[in-house]
């Protein structure tokens, strides 16, 4: 059975790959779209109207077992049906999961891959990824099959769907316990919005001196209805805010109608991640920073002037 089988974590994530997926196949790449689901995994009815002919279910795993014990399981399956192409959600799971399933079948995988494409005529898978920090893009032509790929979470829109679709479902045998086991869960917290499905994103660059004065880019992104996000110093260096905030090549991808970098200087792994965004404005100082470059409108000036003007001007704006 050829085909494109989809794998990640989340519903959003899946119909992300769907619609890549869904493309692929508009484009003339032969078979059909299946999805994995599994207890507590993506709905197999939403993978249905997000695109999957077939939702291949897989069985619960124990307390103590982690998600990446279904990787035999998956592999076994792929060793029997044969797909063209299996494609990950890039987190760290999928990754993992990925690099090991390609492992197992011999096969090849783009990890980070922002693009895909069908050439009908060659019939040739073709992909993209991003090398030297985001300064070069790395074309990639897939001539044997199968072959897998880590999509970051991000890079694709998720398609309209069609509610009248209802796919096929198939289970699988249940995995051999894994030597790996879960000691404890711990739910990670959230900090304000989901950055990377927000419309608006305030970035906090290392142009803030202080962690308390970060108010200033939160209260902007309050008054906006925006998510607050920061670039990799802000997070691993400072530790002013968690790293899931960090916008970059090795954080999230936004994809926002509004980004608005302060104090982000703009170096080419930052950029690397907001290059979805529709519009990009940066405030700094500093008017040779790159971030001004790559931004569509700019304010040269010191943060702690502008960001007080500009909330004040949100507030009259939004006074009776």
């Amino acid at each position: 059975m050829a085909g494109i089988w989809i794998f990640a974590e989340k519903i959003g994530q899946a119909l992300e790959l769907l619609e890549a997926g869904q493309t692929l196949i508009a484009a003339g790449m032969s078979g059909e779209l299946a999805a994995f689901s599994w207890p507590g995994g993506p709905d197999p009815e939403v993978l249905g109207t997000g695109g999957a002919a077939e939702v291949l279910l897989l069985p619960p795993l124990a307390e103590d077992q982690p998600l990446e014990a279904y990787g035999p399981a998956i592999l076994a399956e792929a060793r029997q049906a044969g797909p063209d192409l299996l494609l990950f959600s890039a987190t760290a799971r999928g990754k993992d999961l990925a690099a090991r399933i390609a492992g197992g079948l011999d096969a090849g995988l783009c990890s980070g891959c922002t693009a895909l494409r069908w050439d009908s005529e060659s019939e040739t898978l073709e992909m993209e990824r991003l090398l030297y920090g985001g300064a070069a893009v790395h074309r990639i032509a897939a001539l044997a099959f199968p072959i897998l790929a880590a999509v970051p979470p991000g890079t694709f829109r998720p398609g309209a769907g069609n509610p009248d679709r209802k796919p096929r479902t198939r289970h699988l045998p249940a995995p051999p316990l894994s030597s790996v086991r879960v000691l404890e869960r711990k739910p990670k917290e959230r900090q304000g919005l989901d950055v990377a499905a927000s419309k608006i994103v305030v970035c906090a660059g290392r142009g803030f001196d202080k962690r308390e004065d970060l108010a200033l880019a939160r209260d902007l992104a309050d008054a906006l209805g925006g998510a607050l996000a920061c670039t990799r110093p802000i997070s691993e260096e400072m530790h002013w805010l968690p790293e899931d905030l960090c916008i970059g090549l090795s954080g999230i991808q936004v994809k926002p109608d509004l980004y608005i970098g302060i104090g982000v200087s703009g170096q080419v792994q930052h950029l690397t991640g907001i290059r979805g965004a529709k519009v990009v404005c940066a405030v700094n100082r500093d008017d040779q920073a790159p971030i001004f470059a790559a931004a569509d409108l700019g304010i040269v000036g010191d943060l702690y002037a502008v960001l007080p003007r500009l909330l004040q001007a949100l507030k009259e704006t939004a006074s009776p």
